[in-house]
This record gives structure tokens, C-alpha cells and sequence, in this order.
């Protein structure tokens, strides 16, 4: 599909002074996509030039237009010198390629070096022309939408999920090749990152195509991932989850304010709530759910489509216990074809309700690679296998819970000289076959004779045979139907579903471990890493275990658990979201129990100790409300079914194995859980448990979207960044020691919003992403992207937003950056943009991490945002050090993300997420270098008081899209 690429350059304003002596700027403008440049005309004497230019045209294919960015240059000429270099612009032209996004990108962007930052400002428009070409062996994918969010998208409804797409590039990385015979800081840098976004673009084209070929339009979960491999090179990896997507024509989704939102109207065979799912395709004629993610061979006719996705054999396995409690699964074609699935993967972390038939727990692995140059950047095999061999796991873990699938899935990297540590996690899952039909007479003859839906608390029975788990588990029966099992612990990756009855109120709850290793290189430094990474990670589990337990909680919900390797040092973070669900069992207590002889058996050490416990117990349900109904023989309700009344959780043992227990009744009464006291480490880890400081009155916080138990926030919403670099001066330290600094260091982050914010109560902190890095010897960094959402008192521009503020401590051992939305030099008047949508005036672009702005309503999304920047300083101390670099840098990077969503006619990005924040740093030498690379999804959003104007721009269509983009 061939197309044409208009740019047109308008203006440029407060550019630097290049000239000295008149202490003004000629500057003119190059243009360049591809391999065409196109030239202005210089505009001498001025800081605020005004070119006006013709429109520049390049006649290109859509690949071209999907892979390459458009590159705007603007220069100082001088006549008898080379001439200077001001800054660049990248323009992402994708966005405009898809029919409901905007037909023009119009706006004042900033112009951003990497040596000098921002340097002004340029103004631009740029246009899109795209000829209808049917070739079927295109090498494009437009018109496939890309959304960062994790759950189905606030304007849209899933007709078809069909399943996971993958896909990695490779290539050499500049900043260890020789570009120039002179190689300098900034053409190094802008080389990278002109590498970083053509792999970008080739990158999603391939998913793209993918998605096309399984029948989708769209990417849903959508996590592109960056690996700087040093000199073995460089790779840019993606994952997500296809799906066929629709518009929805009410006019885009609920108002939003911390609930799970109701989409559309309910559908045929859907008993629960309406969602954002379809449970059927419109035709007969639709592509199956679930295609296989590797292309497959498609006939002509759609009924062949059908067969040849369809099973050849007669007789379909189930697994007995499945075949038992959903019989249903054995008539759908489509579970059969997602069974068959390379890996039945979800990148989603929210479903509609009964969407997740039974959860598993959490499944996870890691592994330890030596990296190889990449020789071939047309051949990326090796990372490939690598990737396959950690998913194939993956899946063998969830097949071993009694699972189908994976949600909530993620990959990661961590890397350190030539090792490499993968990780990946998911939450094994069963789902409803509500969701997997491919045929409608089918479903019509499933309406017939399906099972009622499943309660609400089925997500919470166990999926595996509880004679042969696969773990050891403490089982009871479901305290809200009390006719399935339930484990006493859940661990998921997932947000809590809807259908989730909470007792009480959540909150983060995080594990942090240190661990000292030798220097080594090679394979020894490998097995060494190898060693010790089962260790962390049970660790980690049991501080996670411990710390609800001292919650008086019973469940985790958003787990994320980070393993970051050092020179000499590996870290690992676990952040979760503790709840008490109602379904699972009151957890025991914690028993002290001493077992070394001496001082630390001492009986009256240890009734310290357990009295210190049984308080922090007592607060924690005091301050999350934790009062769970008490149980009688009286209250019971309905009697526990008889064997062959009762849906069967597994047969494929006698019947004798399967007589029934007595229903427990002991509600909050069980043996309590042991921790020995062996030695003076196991002290302080139980201290530390202690000291884990609870947030202050009036402030909750969580690492899900929405808080468990709260919903009643206003629109108030607020995103800010913290960055914090810690610089180890002792280098005698323990893992004891690493662990205490380490623990306080984001202990104090925490502490210092809670003071920052204190004007704000009742305030909660959403989202809390927290990122954890060794990025040099000694050298730690923590960085978290949180939201602030906050109820009571009225809600004014001027309580939402405080002023930028710089810490560093008289010893300089630590820097820390906290930012907020707000720019309040002369940089951010790239962000005030006097467009109008709806008739309201934006003054502002907001960001936030979460799916969705509270109290407004998404009417469009308009694109991707993914930007990949680096700067680079030679003048540390006089930027401020480490604060002052990385303080200016997060708030260009805030300014530059602002303006594209601007110029593309949006007012927010939802989604929002600093993906990769690092840090070099060689003081000695006054230098330092960051890369951070940044997405999101641009929307447009109207609050609940603009219904009426939102209503009139979802009418108008494209016009509307065309007005704002043009204003």
C-alpha cells in the first residue's frame, strides 16, 4: 500500500544563541525520512525563526512509514565552518496510519540534544496519504491497533482474544561500533537512538503481521523491552495479547472512578454483569477465538478456515477433573484449538467477570546466559531459543497446576558485563469456555445444556487434584459456597477480579533481599549467579509469606518479583498487593519458637518477641478493617453435597479415595505458622519484619490499578516519578548490612510521599511501580512511578500539583529526583497547548499510569507512545550532580512525551510507564550518561460535566479527529 508523507515546517522559538558575536542563531531546517532530505531555507538573525516552507513529500510504502521515524534537524549555518548542530525532533508517523486516528500530527515540539537537552522549540505538521492496495503478500501492518494497557481497551469490546504474539530484533549496537573517524558523545548517541527507533517500528510491523495473519486487528498489553547487551549488541523484544477488537457505539465506556467499569450491553450465554467481552463472533464466518500463534496455512472458503484449525482427531483429551466440573469444555472446538496453542499465553492482567474460571497461583522461571555477539543482525536465533526454552517451562509449570493457560504474563532482563538473567511470570489459569466459542448454532445448543455460572468465588478453587498437588498446601473448603477447595495462601500476577469479595482493605506489601557474590567472569560468574537464584527467590517468597501473615491477609494480588544483577551484588524486590478474601481461610498466627541453646532461647526473649508479633497482628486488622464473619454450626447455610451431588474436583483416583472431610469450621483458629530462631541472622530478620513501617493514617497504597476495599475516590489524580541512587561507601558490608540499607532505602522513599502528600488525606497511592537496578559496582538504584489519587476536600489545579524538588544529603552518598506532572520552567510551555476538545480548554497533557483517569471518560485512543532518549553530560557538578542531571532529564523526557500527545490531538496518556531508567556515572570525571525509555497509550478523554460535547465528537467521526489534529 503505497503512500505520501507531507511534512510542512512552520516556526521555531527560543532556539540558543549560535552566534556570538550578534548573540543570535541562522537556523534552518533539514527533513529527512528514509533515505530523501529535504532542506529550508535559512532564516538569519533570529531565536524565533519563521520558515513557513512548502510541503516537503516523500512517495513511500507503508512499511516504510511503520519502520521509519520522521527526523527533523535543526542547524546553525555558517559559511565558512561546518555547520552546528541545535537538536532533533522524532515523529513517529504510525499513529496516523490506522482509519479512527487522527489524519494530521500539528503541534510545537521540543528540540532535544543529547548533550544539551532541550533547545528549544519547533512547529510542524505533518500529514498522511495512504492508496488502497490489496496485495495479500504486503509486508505492512497498518491499521493494527497497539494498546499499552492491560486490560481490553475503555472504548472497545473483545469480539475474539486470540492469544499470544512474540517477537525480537537484533543488531549491533552503535555505541560500541566506529561511526565516524572522529567518534564523538553526540553522534554516538543520536546514532543509538536512531537505531532504537527503526528496530522499534520493525518490531510492532512484525507483531503486526502476526496478528493479522491469526485474524486480529489489534494488540492489547502490548510490552516492548530494550536489552543493551554491551558490545554483544543490542535487542529490542515485544510481547502481547491479539485480539479482534469493536467499537463500541455508545460512546466509549464508562465513567471512570476506581471501579471495574460495566461495557456495553450484555450478550447471549453471559449470566454475569456486562463486559467488555463478546462471548460470540457475529457470523458462522469469523475466524475461530484462539488461533495458533505461528502463521498456519489458510484455505479460501471460511468453512475450510474452520476445519483447518480444528483438531483431525475424533477423541479429545481433558483432563479428568476438568472433564468432570465443565463438561461444557469437552463440546467447544475452540478449547481443543487454544489447547494446541505453542504457549496459551495472556499479557492481561484485568478480566471481565467469570472470565477466570479456577486460578492456580503464580508460575515463574529464570535463567542464567552468557552473552555471544551478535554477528548477524538478520539471524536472531540464539535469543530466540532462549526466550522459547523460559515460555516452555512456563507452560509446564501451569500444566502441572491443572491449568490451561497463563495470564498476567510478563518477561524481564536483567544484565550485568556478559551475563544475562531472564525472567518471566504468569498466573496459571482455567477460563470460561463462555469466552472461547466459535460457532453460533454451537453456543445456541451450549445455552441448552451448559452449567449455571460459577460462583464468585470460583477464581479462588484449586484447578489441580488435591491428592497430588504439585506442593505442599494447606487445603479447606470455600468459606463463601463451601462446596470447593481453596488454598490457605493465593499468589497471583494478576489484578483482583470483580467478582472478588474482599474483606477490609489492601496494601503494598514488599519483600527486599541483598546478596553478596564474588567478581568473576565467564562461566564461573554464571554458576555462581545460578547458585544463588533459587535461594532469593524462596527468600523473597517467604518474607512475602511472613509479611501477610503480620497483615493478617491471606492473598497477593499485582506480584512482581525483580532479580537485578551487579558486579558484585545481586538485588531482589517483591511487590505485591495484600488482601484478605473473604473465600480463603483466616490465616493462623505467627509462633516464636527457639532452637539454638543460649541467649537466644531464652523464654523471656522470646515471649517478647511473640507479644511484639501478636500486636503487629492485632493493628494490621485494626487498620484494614479486617473482621471476617465468624462461622457456626448455625451459620453454615447449605450442607456440604453429597459425592456424587457435589462437582467433582478430580476422579482419577478410586472412589474410595474420595470420601469427603468434615467441613472446618475452626474460622481464624488454626496452628499458627512457626519461625525457629536458629541464629542472630534469624533475629533480625524477624525484627525487620517489625520495623516494616505502615503507611500513616489517611494514606493506603498498592501496586494494583484500583485499591481492594476502596472505591469511593474522587477524580483527583496526580502521576510523579521518584528516582533515588545510592553510592555504597563501605565496602566491607555484609548481606546483613546490604539488606538494612537496602530495606531503608525504600522504606524512606515511601516515607518521604507520605510527607510530601500529607496536605492531601485521605490520599492513596496507586500503581506503585517500584524498579530496582545495580547499573555499576556499588552503585543502587531505585526508582518508582506512582499515581496519587485522593478523596475529600475540592479538587483545584493547585492541589494537584507541587513544584519540582531536589534532595541530596551533605555527604552526597545519596541523590534522589522527586517530580511531578507540572513544569514550571520555560520548557513546559511546549505543554500548554490552547486546543480545545469538546469545548473545554486543556491546559495541560496528564499522565498516569493507570488504564483510565478518574471521572473522565476515554472517547479515543490515538496512538502508541513508545520514545527511547539518551543524554549525556560532561559537566556533572555544575548540572547539580547526579540529582540535578537526572532531575532536568525526566522532566524534558515528561515535556517531549507531552508535546507528540499534543500535536496528535490528545489531552492524556494513560498506560504510562518508565520502562528502562539507566544510570552511568563517573564523577571523577564529571561525567554521566541516562537512558530511559518511556510508553504509554494518547487518548482523548472528557470528564463526566463535558457528556454532551463528548457526545457531539463521537458523532462527527473523523471530522472531529481532522479539526483537532489541524487546530
Amino acid at each position: 500500500m503505497p503512500g505520501k508523507l507531507k511534512a510542512k515546517i512552520v516556526a521555531g522559538r527560543h532556539l540558543p544563541v549560535m552566534d556570538r558575536a550578534s548573540d543570535l542563531t541562522d537556523a534552518f531546517v533539514e527533513v529527512k525520512f528514509g533515505t530523501t532530505t529535504f532542506k529550508t531555507d535559512v532564516y538569519p538573525k533570529s531565536l524565533n525563526p519563521q520558515w513557513n516552507s512548502e510541503w516537503f513529500k516523500f512517495e513511500v510504502d507503508d512499511e516504510d512509514l511503520q519502520d521509519e521515524p520522521l527526523q527533523i534537524t535543526v542547524l546553525d549555518h555558517d559559511t565558512y565552518s561546518a555547520n552546528d548542530a541545535i537538536g532533533k525532533v522524532y515523529i513517529d508517523i504510525d499513529p496516523l496510519l490506522c482509519t479512527e486516528a487522527a489524519s494530521v500530527i500539528s503541534g510545537w515540539f521540543p528540540i532535544y540534544d543529547t548533550i544539551h537537552g532541550i533547545r528549544g522549540e519547533i512547529n510542524v505538521l505533518v500529514k498522511v496519504e495512504l492508496f488502497n492496495d490489496l496485495n495479500r503478500f504486503r509486508q505492512s501492518s497498518c491499521g493494527v491497533k497497539f494498546f499499552c494497557t492491560t486490560s481490553i481497551p475503555r472504548s472497545y469490546r473483545a469480539v475474539i482474544v486470540h492469544g499470544f504474539v512474540e517477537e525480537l530484533v537484533v543488531n549491533e549496537d552503535p555505541e560500541y561500533q566506529w561511526i565516524d573517524r572522529i567518534r564523538t558523545p553526540r553522534a554516538s548517541n543520536e546514532a543509538r537512538q536512531r537505531l532504537i527507533s527503526l528496530m522499534s517500528g520493525e518490531l510492532q510491523r512484525k507483531i503486526g503481521l502476526k496478528v493479522l495473519e491469526m485474524g486480529g486487528n489489534a494488540v492489547v498489553g502490548y510490552l516492548q523491552c530494550f536489552d543493551l547487551e554491551g558490545e554483544s549488541g543490542l535487542v529490542v523484544r515485544a510481547i502481547g495479547t491479539a485480539c479482534t477488537l469493536e467499537k463500541l457505539s455508545s460512546g466509549g465506556g464508562p465513567i471512570c472512578y476506581g471501579k471495574e467499569p460495566v461495557f456495553g450491553e450484555d450478550l447471549p450465554l453471559s449470566s454475569g454483569p456486562p463486559t467488555p467481552f463478546r462471548s460470540l463472533p457475529t457470523s458462522s464466518s469469523s475466524p475461530p477465538p484462539f488461533s495458533p500463534s505461528k502463521p498456519c496455512s489458510r484455505q479460501s472458503s471460511s468453512s475450510d478456515t474452520d476445519l483447518s484449525l480444528t483438531p483431525k482427531t475424533g477423541k479429545r483429551t481433558l483432563p479428568a477433573h476438568l472433564a468432570h466440573s465443565h463438561p461444557s469444555l469437552l463440546l467447544t472446538p475452540s478449547y481443543a484449538v487454544f489447547c494446541q496453542q505453542e504457549f496459551p499465553f495472556f499479557t492481561l492482567t484485568s478480566f471481565p467477570p467469570g472470565f477466570l474460571v479456577h486460578v492456580g497461583g503464580v508460575v515463574s522461571a529464570r535463567s542464567v546466559k552468557l552473552l555471544d555477539r551478535i554477528h548477524n543482525p538478520d539471524e536472531p536465533e540464539t535469543r530466540d531459543a532462549w526466550w522459547e526454552e523460559i515460555r516452555q517451562e512456563i507452560k509446564s509449570h501451569a500444566k502441572a497446576l491443572g491449568c490451561h493457560a497463563v495470564v498476567g504474563y510478563s518477561e524481564s532482563t536483567s544484565i550485568c558485563e556478559e551475563v544475562c538473567i531472564l525472567s518471566a511470570s504468569g498466573t496459571a489459569a482455567i477460563l470460561n469456555p463462555r469466552y472461547m466459542q466459535a460457532d453460533i448454532m454451537l453456543s445456541v445448543f451450549l445455552g441448552r445444556f451448559e452449567e449455571p455460572s460459577p460462583p464468585a468465588c470460583g477464581f479462588c478453587h484449586i484447578p489441580y487434584d488435591e491428592l497430588n498437588m504439585p506442593f505442599p498446601a494447606q487445603l479447606a473448603y470455600c468459606y463463601q459456597c463451601r462446596r470447593q477447595k481453596v488454598p490457605d495462601v493465593l499468589f497471583t500476577t494478576i489484578d483482583l477480579p470483580p467478582e472478588g469479595a474482599v474483606t477490609g482493605k489492601g496494601c503494598l506489601i514488599q519483600a527486599r533481599l541483598c546478596r553478596l557474590k564474588k567478581k568473576a567472569q565467564g562461566e564461573v560468574n554464571a554458576t555462581a549467579i545460578s547458585n544463588l537464584l533459587p535461594f532469593m527467590e524462596y527468600e523473597l517468597h517467604t518474607q512475602l509469606m511472613n509479611k501477610l501473615k503480620l497483615r493478617s491477609m491471606n492473598a497477593l494480588f499485582g506480584l512482581r518479583i525483580q532479580i537485578s544483577v551487579g558486579e558484585n551484588m545481586l538485588l531482589g524486590l517483591a511487590s505485591a498487593t495484600g488482601v484478605y478474601l473473604t473465600a480463603l481461610p483466616a490465616p493462623g498466627g505467627i509462633q516464636i519458637a527457639g532452637k539454638t541453646p543460649g541467649d537466644l532461647n531464652n523464654e523471656q526473649h522470646i515471649s517478647t518477641i511473640q507479644k511484639r508479633i501478636n500486636d503487629t497482628i492485632a493493628k494490621s486488622k485494626e487498620l484494614y478493617q479486617i473482621n471476617p464473619p465468624e462461622l457456626t454450626e448455625e451459620g453454615v447455610g447449605s450442607p456440604i453435597p453429597e459425592p456424587r451431588q457435589r462437582s467433582r474436583l478430580f476422579r482419577s483416583h478410586s472412589e474410595s479415595s474420595d470420601e469427603l472431610s468434615e467441613l472446618d469450621l475452626s474460622h481464624g483458629k488454626k496452628d499458627a505458622f512457626v519461625l525457629e530462631i536458629d541464629d542472630t541472622d534469624a533475629v533480625e530478620d524477624i525484627h525487620s519484619l517489625l520495623t516494616d513501617a505502615s503507611p500513616p493514617s489517611g494514606f493506603y497504597s498498592c501496586n494494583t490499578e484500583t485499591m481492594p476495599g476502596i472505591y469511593n475516590w474522587t477524580s483527583g489524580v496526580q502521576m510523579f516519578t521518584s528516582v533515588r541512587v545510592l553510592r555504597l561507601s563501605n565496602t566491607n558490608l555484609t548481606n546483613q548490612g546490604l539488606n538494612k540499607i537496602f530495606t531503608d532505602l525504600c522504606e524512606n522513599l515511601l516515607k518521604s510521599f507520605y510527607f510530601k502528600l500529607r496536605s492531601m488525606i485521605p490520599c492513596c497511592l496507586c500503581h506503585l511501580n517500584f524498579t530496582v537496578a545495580v547499573p555499576e559496582e556499588e552503585l543502587v538504584q531505585v526508582r518508582p512511578v506512582l499515581n496519587d489519587v485522593f478523596s475529600g476536600g475540592s479538587e483545584t489545579e493547585e492541589q494537584l500539583q507541587f513544584p519540582l524538588e531536589l534532595c541530596a544529603d551533605s555527604s552526597s552518598t545519596i541523590s534522589s529526583l522527586e517530580h511531578c506532572s507540572p513544569l514550571p520552567d520555560a520548557r513546559s510551555r511546549s505543554l500548554r497547548s490552547s486546543r480545545s476538545f469538546g469545548g473545554s480548554s486543556v491546559t495541560t497533557v496528564k499522565m498516569t499510569p493507570l488504564s483510565f483517569l478518574p471521572g473522565t471518560r476515554i472517547i479515543k485512543y490515538l496512538g502508541i507512545i513508545n520514545m527511547f532518549f539518551i543524554r549525556e553530560t560532561t559537566s556533572l557538578r555544575e548540572e547539580g550532580g547526579v540529582s540535578g542531571f537526572l532531575h532536568s532529564f525526566i522532566a524534558e523526557v515528561f515535556a517531549m512525551v507531552r508535546a507528540h500527545v499534543a500535536a496528535l490531538g490528545g489531552n492524556a496518556v494513560v498506560s504510562y510507564s518508565m520502562k528502562d531508567c539507566v544510570l552511568m556515572e563517573n564523577p571523577n570525571k564529571n561525567q554521566a550518561q541516562c537512558l530511559i525509555n518511556v510508553s504509554g497509550d494518547a487518548v482523548i478523554c472528557v470528564r463526566e460535566t463535558d457528556q454532551e460535547q463528548m457526545t457531539s465528537m463521537m458523532n462527527s467521526g473523523q471530522t472531529c479527529s481532522t479539526t483537532d489534529g489541524a487546530t
